[in-house]
C-alpha cells in the first residue's frame, strides 16, 4: 500500500528525492514519516509530517539537510535530501501512523510501511 522509490547511488554532497506513493487507500489523515536502516544498525526515525503538511518533525542528524513534504491530492510523500553524507547510506522506508500526533519516532507507532528504497552515498 506504500511504495517507496527514488533511491540510488550518489556522491557525498549530492541531492536526492525519495517518493512514497500510497495505493489501495488514502493516507491523507495519517501522519507520514521516513525511517532508515543502515547495515548492521536498527531502523531509525528520519522525519515526519502532519496531515496538512504544515508541521514537520526531524531527527537531529538530518535537520537542515532533509525536507519532508506531501501532496495529499496524489497521496504521495517526499523526502528531499541535500548535502548527502556517507553516513546517510541506508535503506529508506516510508511509514504511516493514524491520528494527529506528529512527534512519533518509534517503529511501533506506525501501522503501515513501504518496502524500502536503497540510498548509497559514496565519499
Amino acid at each position: 500500500q506504500l511504495q517507496a522509490s527514488g533511491g540510488g547511488l550518489v556522491q557525498a554532497g549530492d541531492s536526492l528525492r525519495l517518493s512514497c506513493a500510497a495505493s489501495g487507500r488514502t493516507f491523507s489523515t495519517y501522519v507520514m514519516a521516513w525511517f532508515r536502516q543502515a547495515p548492521g544498525k536498527e531502523r531509525e526515525f528520519v522525519a515526519a509530517i502532519s496531515w496538512s503538511g504544515e508541521n514537520r518533525y526531524y531527527a537531529d542528524s538530518v535537520k537542515g539537510r532533509f525536507t519532508i513534504s506531501r501532496d495529499n491530492a496524489k497521496d504521495t510523500v517526499y523526502l528531499q535530501m541535500y548535502n548527502l553524507k556517507p553516513e546517510d547510506t541506508a535503506v529508506y522506508y516510508c511509514a504511516a501512523a493514524p491520528g494527529k500526533l506528529l512527534r512519533r519516532s518509534h517503529l511501533h507507532e506506525y501501522d503501515y510501511w513501504g518496502q524500502g528504497t536503497q540510498v548509497t552515498v559514496s565519499s
